[in-house]
């Protein structure tokens, strides 16, 4: 049975997820570039009551940025088997590429709110304080991680209780530009937490 959790309404089933082996020739071909962007969020930033603004991610990418132009001379490698060195290789400057992704530097110091699923680095007996948001189910968990701009570092001074690993939540918080390897992935934000809450989808 499929976690109804990856069909919430920003996590489209029809977007590419930026995976090393199965998704190698769709990245060197220019087809999974939607994935960048995390394309299926949230499309409109508006005011929202209270004093944090709803974003989406793709406002956390900038515009300009296009990282598959750094394979360009590489497209001739879709074909070849993952056992190949220059395969090999590839995905080391694919992830280079992916962790070096650059951020939007007008977010720092914004107050947002954003819905994204949850990955725990610390917990206690009185719960979470710190884990990485994601914008799609298994990110960091069952697939490589998402370029940095699309993994955000968040810290609680309260502890949450009642989550779990992939729960989808609404986040509020601060965002900064801090950029830190946590181990399940680089992030290429930060975000001091205010209020951390189960998704709920409207109506």
């Amino acid at each position: 049975m499929s976690d109804t959790r990856d069909r919430l309404p920003w996590s489209s089933s029809r977007r590419p997820r930026p995976t090393f082996r199965r998704s190698r020739r769709r990245i060197v071909l220019g087809i999974g570039a939607g994935a960048i962007a995390a394309n299926g969020l949230l499309h409109a930033t508006q005011a929202v009551a209270g004093k944090h603004a709803e974003i989406s991610w793709d406002d956390l990418v900038p515009g300009d940025w296009n990282p598959l132009e750094s394979f360009q001379d590489l497209m001739h490698l879709a074909e070849l088997p993952d056992s190949d060195v220059r395969v090999q290789e590839l995905y080391a400057r694919m992830r280079k590429v992916w962790d070096d992704a650059p951020a939007v530097p007008a977010m720092a110091g914004r107050s947002v709110k954003l819905p994204g699923y949850l990955v725990p680095l610390e917990s206690g007996a009185d719960g979470l304080r710190e884990f990485l948001l994601v914008p799609y189910f298994g990110a960091c968990i069952h697939t490589p991680p998402p370029p940095a701009n699309q993994i955000i570092h968040v810290r609680s001074a309260s502890a949450i209780k009642g989550l779990r690993t992939m729960d989808a939540v609404w986040v509020s918080g601060t965002l900064g530009l801090d950029r830190a390897d946590s181990g399940m992935g680089v992030s290429g934000y930060s975000l001091a937490a205010d209020r951390v809450v189960k998704f709920k989808p409207p109506g």
